[in-house]
């Protein structure tokens, strides 16, 4: 498969993998989807470390969970060296990170949040210059366009995504930390690895259900928004993890998930 080649896969529920040959570090486990990530992992017999704030609240069960290793801290303030330590028994990281839809939360700092994380993974990898690449897999947008392919927009999404950027600081935060994979580490980096998963409008769901993924939206995220569960992101994202076919077949890449209910009828591989 080529970049740019249209690609539609139906993804059906099936158990994954159970391997545990070393960790994956999770930011933003406390989260709508980061729960769920971290949720699809243990099932699986994955070992996870998340890093949350210290008041974040969790699930009770993770607290006596000897599969979850908990760091409380402020991941703004954590240095290159810190986290050097907390990756160098893991295989993965991903961040479900995002900004809270309040005031503060859109407009307070840090800004960069999502950027400012991904980049500090990046430093800390380079740091550690591991003999296996690490994967990062990055919970991103549909909103967000994937420069490396040729992603048409009408002019009216473009007029919205020009005032987005001026009014809304997360979107350039997601924009610019999916920039630092595509840009700064590239696709053939010997340390690491990247994905960056895009899901359209998240909704509330409480079991994975089918859903599909594409190279690029087949639909407009501003004026025809799909749906993709926040569970099904978190199956996805523990799936690009765990399963090594998977892995080969996006990495470098920034899929599309929508809902199954939610596919356009684009033909493509299924």
């Amino acid at each position: 498969m080529q970049n740019g080649d249209f690609c539609s896969i139906s993804v059906h529920l099936d158990s994954l993998t159970k391997k545990t040959i070393m960790k994956t570090l999770v930011f933003g486990a406390s989260g709508a989807t980061g729960k769920h990530l971290v949720e699809h992992l243990l099932k699986a017999g994955k070992q996870v470390k998340i890093i949350v704030r210290f008041n974040s609240r969790i699930p009770d069960s993770w607290l006596d969970n000897e599969n979850i290793s908990i760091i409380r801290s402020d991941i703004s303030i954590v240095s290159v060296e810190q986290m050097s330590e907390y990756l160098k028994d893991c295989e993965a990281a991903a961040s479900c990170l995002g900004h809270n839809l309040t005031l503060k939360g859109i407009y307070g700092k840090p800004r960069r949040l999502v950027r400012d994380t991904v980049k500090l993974i990046c430093d800390a990898i380079l740091h550690i210059r591991p003999t296996k690449p690490i994967k990062i897999v990055l919970m991103n947008t549909a909103g967000n366009r994937n420069r490396d392919l040729d992603e048409p927009i009408s002019l009216g999404q473009k007029i919205v995504l020009a005032l987005l950027r001026l009014m809304l600081p997360p979107h350039v935060d997601n924009e610019q930390a999916a920039d630092h994979l595509r840009l700064k580490v590239g696709q053939s980096n010997q340390y690491v690895e990247w994905a960056v998963v895009r899901p359209d409008t998240l909704i509330n769901e409480i079991q994975v259900s089918n859903y599909t993924l594409h190279n690029s939206p087949t639909r407009s995220a501003i004026f025809k928004p799909g749906q993709t569960s926040r569970i099904n992101v978190g199956h996805f994202m523990a799936k690009l993890i765990l399963d090594d076919t998977t892995w080969q077949m996006w990495k470098g890449q920034m899929p599309v998930i929508y809902n199954e209910l939610q596919n356009t009828g684009k033909n493509g591989i299924r």
